[in-house]
C-alpha cells in the first residue's frame, strides 16, 4: 500500500506545482491568503489572554486602563509605561466604583458617617482634622507616611493629576513625580494607581485595609481597592504647588497699600480659587490673591516680594463656592501665579558698545551653566556668549550663541575650559559650582539624551556609565581648583544655593558683571525661573548608579575642593555635598 500510494501523491504535488508555474498570480495571492489567516488567529488567541486576565484581576476591569481613570478621561502615555491624567477637581461624567464602603451603595446614604452627610472636610493641607491619630512614620529623607484613607472614584481623596503603572510601580516613582510637579500629598492606590494632590479630603481609615503589595515592589504597600496609601512630601517645597494650571505661592500677609501694590481688584460672589484666577488672567496679571470674598491682580514687586510667607493656617477662610480650597482673609491673603507671562523681563539685547572686559560664566558640565544663562539674560536684559555654539541653544533663545566669544557684544561667555592657558583668556569669572553627585548624572542624560533628555537604561548600565564615572569625576574637581588658582577674579556660586535663594543670590551675580540691580526685573525672573531647559521628572532612575567604589573617589575629590575653598577664605562646598 506504501509503494502505491507514493506515486499518487508526488503525481498530485507535481500538478499543483505545474499550476503554479503556469499561474504565479494565483501563488502569491494563495501565500497571502494563507499569512492573513495565521495573523487572524495569533490577534485572536491575544484578545483572549487578555481577557482572562482581566476576570483573574477580580475587579472587572482591563488592567491597562483604571476604571473610571481617576481624572476627565483625557490622558496621554509616556515611554515608561506612565499614563498621565489630566486633573480631576470636578468630575463630570459618572464613573463605576469599585468595592466602596456600604454607606456609598444606592440606597445607604442614610448610613453615611457625618462628614460625608454634611461634605466636611476631615484633612487637608488647610486643617488638621487628622490630629491625635496614631499614624506610622516613615521618613526616608523625601515623604513621611500620613496614613490610610478611603477613596472614591466620585470624589477623590487627592485631586492633582494621576498615574498609572501595571507592571512597575513603586513609592518612590509615585512621591517623585508628585514632588516633581509641586504636589504636597503623593497616594498609592490598588498596588499600581499613584495619584497627587494639595490636601487630603477624606478620612483615615485602619492601616489594615491599605494590603495591596505595590506592582513593581513586593517589599511595600501601595493602598487597596478604594484605599489610599498617603505621604506627605518633605521635598514639595522646593517645586510649586499648582491648582489647574495655576500655581500656589503661599499665603502672605496683606501689603500696607494693597491698591498700589495689586492694583486691580473685585468682590466676587461664591468665590472660589478659579474665579479669582481667571479674572486676573482675563486682566493679564500674573498673581491672584484671594482675600474672602475679594480677589486681587497685580505683579510681585517691592511692594508685594512673596519673600515672607506665612503659616498657612492664617489664611484659613473656606471659599463661598468651592468647599475644599482657602480663599484667604481680609488681613492674609492666599496667593497664587496665573499662566499669564511677566514680560517685565523679556527683553534682551546685546551690549550698546563692544566690551574689552571678558567675564566667564564657568562651570563644569552639568552644574547648571545654562540654566544660569538664562537667569542672567533674563535679570540683566543682555544676551550672554558662549566659548562653543549649540544650534539648539540659539533657537531656543540664547543669541549671543552665534557670536564670536571675543566679540565684546554679549555680558559674560559660558565656558566649561579649564587649564591655564583658557583661564588667562578672561579677566574675571562667575564660578558655577553643584554637587558632583548630580552634575554628573546631568551631563551623562546630556552627552546621550539631549538637553532636556535622558539616558537609556542600556547607557546606565551598560559600561558607559562606568566609563564616564571614571573620566569625568576628577574633571569636576580640577576645574574647580584651576578657576581657584588661576582666575584674575572670581565670584563663587553653588548651584543649590542659586537655587534655594534665587533673589538674592542673582542679585550678586548682577552687581559682579557691573551691571545696575533692577528689583522688578529680578521678581520677575523668579517667576519664570526654570527657562526651556528644565528635565521632568518621569524618567529619573529609581535607583542609585553609583557604586561604593565610585563614592569613595567623588567623595575624596568633594573634601579637596571643600578644602580649597576655605584656605581662600570662602565659604566650603554645601553641607549635602559632603560625605554622609
Amino acid at each position: 500500500m506504501r509503494v502505491a500510494r507514493e506515486p499518487i501523491m508526488a503525481r498530485t504535488l507535481l500538478k499543483i506545482h505545474r499550476y503554479f508555474r503556469r499561474k504565479p498570480v494565483r501563488f502569491f495571492t494563495f501565500i497571502l491568503l494563507y499569512l492573513t489567516a495565521g495573523s487572524l488567529v495569533f490577534l485572536h488567541s491575544g484578545f483572549s489572554s487578555d481577557t482572562s486576565t482581566t476576570s483573574a484581576s477580580g475587579s472587572g476591569r482591563d488592567p491597562l486602563i483604571p476604571e473610571g481613570g481617576g481624572g476627565t478621561g483625557g490622558g496621554s502615555s509616556t515611554s515608561d509605561g506612565l499614563v498621565l491624567l489630566g486633573r480631576v477637581f470636578k468630575e463630570t461624567r459618572r464613573a463605576p466604583r469599585r468595592f466602596g464602603p456600604p454607606w456609598m451603595k444606592e440606597n445607604g446614604a442614610q448610613d453615611a458617617p457625618e462628614w460625608a452627610r454634611r461634605g466636611v472636610d476631615h484633612s487637608s493641607s488647610w486643617s488638621h482634622g487628622s490630629k491625635g491619630r496614631t499614624t506610622k512614620e516613615m521618613d526616608d529623607g523625601r515623604a513621611k507616611y500620613t496614613g490610610c484613607y478611603v477613596d472614591d472614584t466620585q470624589k477623590r481623596a487627592l485631586r492633582g493629576v494621576s498615574f498609572f503603572d501595571y507592571k512597575k510601580m513603586t513609592v518612590f516613582r509615585c512621591q517623585d513625580n508628585c514632588a516633581e510637579r509641586g504636589y504636597l500629598y503623593a497616594g498609592l492606590e490598588f498596588g499600581a494607581e499613584c495619584y497627587c494632590g494639595h490636601k487630603i479630603q477624606a478620612p483615615n481609615v485602619s492601616e489594615s485595609e491599605c494590603n495591596m503589595e505595590c506592582k513593581g515592589e513586593k517589599s511595600n504597600l501601595c493602598g487597596g481597592p478604594n484605599r489610599l496609601s498617603i505621604y506627605r512630601l518633605e521635598l514639595s517645597q522646593e517645586s510649586a504647588r499648582r491648582y489647574g494650571s495655576a500655581i500656589f505661592k503661599g499665603c502672605f500677609k496683606r501689603p500696607d497699600n494693597v491698591t498700589l501694590a495689586l492694583p486691580a481688584s473685585a468682590v466676587i460672589q461664591n468665590m472660589s480659587v478659579d474665579k479669582c484666577v481667571d479674572m486676573c488672567t482675563e486682566k493679564e496679571f500674573s498673581l491672584a490673591a484671594l482675600g474672602g470674598e475679594k480677589c486681587h491682580c497685580g505683579f510681585p514687586t517691592p511692594l508685594f516680594t512673596l519673600h515672607e510667607r506665612e503659616d498657612e493656617e492664617l489664611c484659613l477662610h473656606r471659599c463661598e463656592g468651592e468647599d475644599f480650597e482657602s480663599c484667604g482673609n481680609n488681613d492674609f491673603f492666599v496667593v497664587y501665579q496665573t499662566q499669564v507671562q511677566d514680560n517685565r523681563c523679556m527683553d534682551r539685547r546685546f551690549l550698546p558698545t563692544r566690551s574689552k572686559h571678558l567675564m566667564a560664566l564657568a562651570s563644569f558640565p552639568g552644574a547648571g551653566n545654562t540654566w544660569a544663562r538664562h537667569l542672567i539674560e533674563l535679570a540683566t536684559g543682555h544676551y550672554t556668549g558662549s566659548y562653543y555654539f549649540d544650534g539648539s541653544l540659539y533657537n531656543k533663545g540664547f543669541k549671543g550663541e552665534r557670536d564670536h566669544w571675543r566679540s565684546g557684544r554679549t555680558i559674560c561667555i559660558k565656558t566649561h575650559e579649564s587649564g591655564r592657558k583658557e583661564i588667562d583668556t578672561f579677566d574675571a569669572s562667575i564660578l558655577m559650582i553643584r554637587n558632583p553627585y548630580k552634575a554628573l548624572m546631568a551631563e551623562f542624560n546630556r552627552k546621550y539624551g539631549g538637553h532636556i533628555g535622558f539616558a537609556s537604561q542600556a547607557h546606565w548600565r551598560g559600561k558607559e556609565w562606568p566609563e564616564f564615572v571614571k573620566n569625568y569625576a576628577p574633571w569636576w574637581a580640577s576645574h574647580t581648583l584651576d578657576w581657584l588658582k588661576y582666575g584674575k577674579k572670581v565670584q563663587v556660586v553653588h548651584f543649590e544655593d542659586l537655587k534655594r535663594d534665587l533673589f538674592s543670590y542673582l542679585k550678586g551675580m548682577v552687581i559682579f558683571l557691573g551691571l545696575e540691580v533692577s528689583e522688578d526685573r529680578l521678581l520677575c525672573v523668579e517667576g519664570q525661573k526654570d527657562g526651556n531647559f528644565k528635565r521632568s521628572g518621569l524618567r529619573k532612575l529609581d535607583y542609585d548608579p553609583y557604586t561604593p567604589e565610585m563614592r569613595a573617589t567623588i567623595d575624596g575629590h568633594i573634601k579637596t575642593v571643600d578644602t580649597a575653598l576655605r584656605k581662600r577664605n570662602l565659604p566650603g562646598v554645601p553641607e549635602e555635598y559632603m560625605p554622609r
